[in-house]
């Protein structure tokens, strides 16, 4: 109960500091909003509507509502997360051992500049693969852009994109924890490239081949460094012998050594078996149950 109860005092702190953020993004929507319509806005389509004016549509009398309400929501995830964060890490840490403790601190301190680095990648090509995925527009027609689908765009690219740059930190993750051999990985290492460009051309929203190559290129190269980075671990600890081999059902080889067992150093007040006192018989008549 006392887990129970402290799971929801932080939950509670979590949830007002969303709370909190969410009227934060509420305040500051407009300034967001414009970062967010950039890169729509710098695509030859943006204007089409009212000539030199970028211009998105929306189709619902509760559309702007929810809109706002989601672009709010996002702000308010952004800026309460030290806040969410933290309670997660002191509802957890408890249980964790010292060098557990260690190793979450390193990933966690890895793991936000990473799909912060994925996030700010998929901005800055957006534009470019929006105005691809537009292009195959025919000429006669005019690019009405629901403001929700473009939002929903928005977000799956930056999500995507931030999550994918913490596939590497995962494979060093389960290398450490001993799942995973670096003698794995670059064994299946053309494999694994393959289905990079795979997953980059069926998970990114417009399927283009520029945001594939732009998920897939730098996904490699983590991919190259979290092998470097189990080489090099592998390297320091210390070698032992690999039975990976054998069949289940044979036995490994015996290190054959004739020295003996001891160095004949006494460890402790033993007295020899010979001269051990032998024990006394129990008197007739004992009960020996």
């Amino acid at each position: 109960m006392e887990h129970l109860r402290e799971l929801r005092n932080r939950l509670l702190i979590a949830l007002a500091a969303m709370i909190v953020g969410i009227v934060v993004g509420f305040i500051v929507f407009d300034p967001v909003w414009a970062f967010i319509k950039e890169p729509f806005c710098e695509t030859p389509q943006a204007g089409q509507l009212r000539p030199g004016e970028c211009t998105l549509i929306f189709g619902g009398i509760f559309q702007s509502f929810f809109l706002t309400l989601k672009v709010s929501a996002m702000v308010g995830i952004v800026v309460s997360s030290p806040v969410w964060l933290y309670q997660l890490w002191a509802f957890v840490t408890p249980a964790l051992y010292r060098n557990e403790k260690r190793y979450s601190i390193t990933f966690l301190g890895l793991a936000v500049p990473l799909f912060l680095l994925g996030a700010a990648l998929a901005y800055f090509i957006m534009d470019t693969s929006l105005a691809i995925l537009l292009g195959f527009a025919p000429t006669d027609s005019v690019a009405a852009i629901q403001i929700d689908e473009y939002v929903s765009y928005v977000l799956i690219m930056l999500v995507i994109f931030g999550i994918s740059f913490e596939l590497p930190l995962l494979l060093v993750f389960l290398n450490i924890i001993g799942v995973l051999s670096h003698a794995t990985v670059k064994k299946h290492r053309r494999t694994v490239i393959f289905v990079m460009f795979i997953f980059g051309a069926i998970i990114t929203p417009g399927g283009d081949p520029l945001t594939m190559m732009a998920l897939a290129m730098p996904m490699i190269v983590l991919y190259f460094v979290a092998e470097g980075v189990m080489f090099l671990r592998e390297r320091r600890r210390p070698a032992t012998e690999d039975f990976s081999h054998l069949s289940d059902d044979e036995a490994s080889p015996l290190v054959e050594d004739d020295s003996p067992l001891d160095d004949g150093t006494p460890v402790g007040d033993v007295t020899p078996v010979g001269d051990a006192t032998p024990l006394e018989e129990d008197p007739p008549g004992t009960d020996k149950r």
